[in-house]
């Protein structure tokens, strides 16, 4: 082993730093060394550098710690962005478009763009006008999308009128990435890697083979609770609860009268003793039942689990499949306990992670044993997996762009951090013309745009295509469609008419005439001839894109007409079928002889079979 093999990490949290040195043995990172050590002042609030120069002697000190138990000098050190840095905002987008549309990946990459945007401007706004904090993208995930107002799974291949997307979008403020480099540059140290806390935390306490599930990480610390969801194996939402371990202490110490030192160790010592001695403010030594201590604190152990139970309902929108907790905090009595029960999980899917349930990490020390060193090991580990990986450089359009490499990054991450609008994807349809013809109202529809092209290094690919360091990006943006333009001797031809005399608004005029919005037109020759044609095509698609209303369907064996909207999905059947019982439950549907789901389009000729009890 050389030094160069040896991977230095730091963890820089509000408390306490902590460092490890280690390094990658037949697929297992092995620690040499670990040291902690706490702040002597507040030099850091909520995972944020206030005092670099504070702050940076401690990191000086673990250095040298470390540098003796090596016997080398530390050059590099991989560091993480704490999780409660991270602001994640829910944005609700929406796209509504002039005739049914059919949906491909495109249109719903544009959503989401245009989703993030949005989630951009949020955070942008919620700043006072005399903060100027940079706020980057580092991940996003769509929690719900909508077609034609009703929530579906997935959009593509639908055909809609309007769609829509909850988004869930997380931004690293600039500031947080800067300060921690400054502390490491008056260390007299380059950073290596950068990773985020959450992430590094999952690369060792969930394997990478449950990261496909819709699992949720906590790290209790001392003030704060930073939560991470994970989903199709990335951490696809962030969020932070303001209450941590802190709280749980702060009770102890109001219930007895005892500082703060003895109400921790009060606190870490519900779990194995049935008596607890301690001496108070007072000096007076006092005998506590561990179960009377465990009813004091009770009430403040189930407002941090409803906190925390709150942010992971609203991030992830329902129960995840499991709850890993992490941190010092974690090992709060019953804290698992009230978790699993608020969020109706089997209390094994609610887990303490600790050093013992690490697959690829070996350390006999002492030290390494709890859950509170996760995140460290796991920045450690991180390090050894990204080496030299912590940012990928592409281009896009020839403009150099840098991505945080902390999840798999797509082409519309690049668009994203280069500034392309959801505009530049999809572009608009021209606007449309409306009118009253002979009493009937139409419409000519205006040209449909021309969507992106996307290529990678000169070859075609598109907005959900990998991208990986070095990749040359290329973006030939929409192109918008042409606005309808409709003279009368358009409708001569559309309607197949001779020479007659036409009245627009009461007034003639002539064929060249340029038909607007709101026109009323009169042909008053032919009138007859007329009435029948225009009857006729009044169902029918003008300029080959309006679409006909009204499909028959087979419901129970009862053909039924739907005549009112221009689409259709299965919960419209019930506005037409009705049940007398009041209390009948529907317990089975299908659709041609399939299982079906509510918002399954429907089609002329379909066979709906509804089972009731």
């Amino acid at each position: 082993m050389i030094n160069d093999d040896l991977i230095f990490a730091l963890d820089i949290g509000t408390r306490t730093v902590v460092g490890v040195i280690g390094y990658e043995k037949n697929d297992i990172f092995e620690v040499v060394a670990l040291e902690v050590l706490e702040h002597k002042s507040r030099a850091m609030y909520d995972g944020q550098v206030h005092d670099v120069d504070e702050v940076a002697k401690v990191v000086i000190e673990i250095k040298d710690k470390l540098e003796k138990k090596c016997g080398f000098k530390l050059k590099k050190v991989a560091i993480a962005a704490a999780g409660r840095a991270l602001k994640t905002k829910k944005i609700t987008v929406n796209k509504s478009f002039e005739s049914i549309c059919d949906i491909n990946s495109e249109i719903v990459s544009s959503l989401e763009i245009e989703g993030v945007e949005l989630a951009q401007k949020s955070i942008d706004d919620d700043l006072h006008e005399d903060e100027m904090i940079t706020y980057y993208c580092v991940g996003y995930s769509v929690i719900n999308y909508y077609l034609n107002g009703y929530m579906i799974s997935n959009l593509l291949n639908h055909r809609a009128k309007s769609i829509g997307a909850d988004i869930l979008a997380t931004f690293l403020p600039q500031t947080v990435v800067e300060s921690l480099y400054a502390v490491v540059k008056k260390a007299n140290l380059e950073v290596s890697n950068l990773t985020l806390e959450p992430i590094a935390a999952i690369n060792v306490a969930i394997p990478k083979d449950l990261r496909m599930l819709n699992l949720c990480l906590v790290d209790i610390g001392a003030g704060t609770s930073d939560i991470a969801i994970t989903k199709d194996g990335s951490v696809v939402a962030y969020a932070m609860v303001p209450i941590a371990g802190d709280e749980i202490t702060e009770t102890i110490c109001q219930n007895y009268l005892v500082d703060f030192n003895t109400a921790e160790k009060i606190k870490f010592s519900l779990s194995n003793k049935k008596e607890i001695t301690f001496i108070d403010i007072m000096g007076i030594k006092q005998v506590k039942k561990t179960q009377e201590i465990k009813e004091a604190i009770k009430s403040s152990v189930e407002n941090l689990a409803n906190s925390i139970v709150e942010k992971i309902l609203e991030y992830n929108g329902k129960a995840p499949g499991a709850v890993f907790l992490i941190g010092g905090g974690s090992k709060i009595e019953s804290l698992d306990k009230y978790i699993a029960q608020k969020l109706n999980l089997p209390i094994q899917r609610v887990a303490v992670r600790g050093t013992e349930v690490l697959r690829d990490i070996k350390y006999r020390g002492k030290k390494v044993c709890g859950p509170e060193v996760i995140t460290p090991l796991g920045i450690a580990a991180t390090a050894n997996m990204q080496r030299g990986n912590n940012f990928i450089y592409v281009s896009v359009n020839e403009k150099e762009i840098k991505l945080l490499n902390s999840r798999r990054l797509m082409v519309s991450d690049a668009l994203i951090y280069a500034g392309f609008k959801g505009e530049h994807i999809i572009g608009r349809s021209g606007k449309p013309v409306s009118f009253i013809l002979n009493g009937l109202e139409k419409t000519i529809l205006g040209e449909m745009p021309k969507p992106c092209e996307v290529f990678v290094n000169n070859e075609v690919k598109n907005l959900k295509t990998e991208i990986k360091n070095g990749d040359k990006i290329i973006i030939n943006v929409a192109k918008p469609g042409e606005d309808a333009v409709v003279t009368i001797r358009d409708l001569y031809k559309i309607y197949g008419f001779d020479d007659v005399k036409v009245k627009v608004n009461g007034e003639y005029v002539q064929k060249d005439y340029v038909i607007r919005n709101g026109d009323n037109i009169e042909i008053e020759e032919e009138k007859n001839i007329m009435d029948l044609q225009l009857k006729k095509l009044e169902d029918e698609v003008v300029a080959s894109k309006e679409i006909k209303k009204g499909i028959m369907v087979t419901v129970n064996g009862n053909k039924i007409e739907l005549k009112d909207k221009d689409e259709y999905i299965f919960v419209d059947i019930f506005n037409y079928v009705k049940f007398e019982a009041s209390s009948a439950k529907v317990v089975a549907l299908k659709l041609n002889g399939k299982e079906a789901a509510y918002t399954d389009i429907l089609k002329d000729g379909d066979i709906i079979d509804i089972c009731i009890e």
